[in-house]
């Protein structure tokens, strides 16, 4: 057994080790999310093995909502980093509440209190990582686009999703007593490392179906009509077949669904005109380029698909 065989082996339990399929299902449907067999399987084996969760996916495909609807479902607190280029340790981790310490260094200069730490639990200031370690209480820690960071902060993450402890230099060693739950999201920009994603288990999300996208809509907002639901779903679905730079994710479905909603009366259920696609699809493209794609034809062309979407569903 290698080191690392060795290190996870003797990690610290799953709080979730004990959890059942039908626990992830009602974990799901209490946060009106639709999860597939291969959701539900795989996030079981995260909660039932305490492995990290890497997802990746296109963007708007539900990745991060995956998360949130974790911490709901498992009624846990829901930590999140958010990735960028240049991210640092500091803005992950910790840093050092330098103000407070210069404060109490002059105040306490020629007291009693002047040889007290300066590097104490008083003056450390808690980032997303040392965040989700520390606690007695479940954490869903989201890191959310991990392909954002250089690839030197996924050195930093070896370690803690090894063993879910990290070393401060000032205070040694913290480990966690309940380590969170991690779900890693990655829009694919780039390659990451085989070390991090041999940690983690693996769950990619494909562009939902147009059953799976219809019955999002039902949960997300019932107050649509079910066949204009349909039409919506057929139209998303038609323009994932074209050549765009940002095809519509689920997320983008929801939103065009909600403003179609907000636009229409109650009484209003009948088939989308040209003119309402036209004028709401800045709900569902957002780069002028696929905008200015949907002319007069292939207008006519998502027509027809809903006008076919439509009757099967009447």
């Amino acid at each position: 057994m290698n080191d690392e065989e060795h290190t996870m082996s003797e990690r610290t339990p799953s709080a979730f080790n004990d959890v059942t399929e039908t626990d992830v299902r009602q974990a799901f449907e209490s946060e009106d999310y639709v999860a597939g067999d291969n959701i539900v399987t795989t996030v079981e084996l995260v909660l039932r093995l305490g492995k990290p969760l890497l997802v990746e996916g296109e963007p708007g495909a539900g990745k991060t909502e995956l998360a949130k609807v974790l911490a709901g479902g498992l009624d846990a607190e829901l930590v999140r980093l958010q990735c960028y280029e240049g991210l640092t340790t500091e803005s992950a981790l910790y840093e050092w509440n330098y103000t407070k310490q210069l404060l109490s260094m002059q105040t306490a200069e020629g007291t009693a209190d002047a040889d007290e730490s300066m590097f104490s639990e008083e003056y450390l200031l808690e980032r997303p990582l040392l965040r989700s370690l520390r606690g007695d209480s479940p954490r869903v820690l989201l890191i959310d686009e991990v392909d954002r960071a250089d690839e030197e902060f996924e050195a930093l993450l070896l370690e803690i999703l090894s063993d879910f402890q990290v070393s401060v230099p000032e205070l040694g060693t913290v480990s966690a007593t309940t380590p969170p739950v991690v779900v890693i999201t990655s829009n694919r920009t780039r390659g990451l490392s085989d070390a991090l994603k041999r940690r983690c288990l693996f769950l990619h999300v494909a562009p939902p179906s147009f059953e799976k996208e219809r019955a999002i809509l039902e949960r997300k907002v019932p107050e649509l009509d079910g066949a204009v639901a349909a039409e919506l779903c057929a139209i998303a679905g038609r323009l994932r077949e074209e050549p765009l730079l940002k095809p519509p994710g689920a997320a983008e479905t929801i939103d065009w669904a909600r403003a179609v909603a907000a636009l229409r009366h109650e009484s209003e259920n009948g088939t989308l005109s040209h003119e309402e696609i036209q004028n709401t699809l800045g709900c569902l493209l957002k780069e002028i380029k696929d905008v200015e794609r949907v002319d007069d034809d292939l207008l006519a062309t998502l027509c027809d698909a809903a006008e076919t979407a439509r009757a099967e569903a009447d």
